[in-house]
């Protein structure tokens, strides 16, 4: 039998990419702390990761073992892999962060990147969990989707400056 992800595995991955979302929005609203308008929204976007840490949390707490039929031997874990960008999130160090990000709008770009990524990924999860987890799970990616919108209005307004 291929050993296929279960959904709280799936789950967690996705718990690991809130908290370097969390942890990116945190460095952003640290590094913008002089621009009053970019530290309020990096800061209430790591708040709403962190609320988003705590549902998955409880979804993934709930879910049972299951099953699922794969067209062949690996296909669930590898098409995981593919919406799993390692290299959106390998960059998220105090270090790193300096040498990616300088201007707000590089920082609001790489937010709108993680945004999208979370729509993609937890849009996906919805057909390995059970119709109550999948109900949060798609209130979450309205969120997430929220967030974008946040991000991209941001951005826009910076560029018109």
């Amino acid at each position: 039998m291929a050993n296929i992800l279960q959904p709280a595995e799936i789950v967690d991955i996705g718990i690991e990419k809130e908290k370097k979302r969390r942890d990116f929005y945190a460095l952003a609203a640290e590094r913008f702390s002089g621009k009053k308008e970019l530290a309020d929204l990096f800061s209430r976007l790591r708040d709403w990761e962190v609320e988003h840490i705590r549902k998955f949390g409880q979804i993934r707490d709930g879910l049972s073992k299951a099953q699922y039929t794969e067209s062949y031997e690996g296909e669930t874990e590898a098409y995981m892999d593919a919406l799993v960008d390692g290299d959106l999130y390998s960059k998220i160090t105090p270090e790193s962060f300096a040498s990616i990000v300088s201007t707000p709008v590089e920082a609001l770009d790489r937010g709108i990147e993680f945004e999208k990524d979370a729509i993609l990924f937890f849009s996906n999860l919805s057909r390995f969990i059970d119709p109550k987890s999948r109900e949060i799970v798609d209130t979450l990616v309205k969120e997430e989707q929220q967030h974008m919108l946040y991000l991209f209005s941001m951005k826009k307004d910076l560029m018109r400056r």
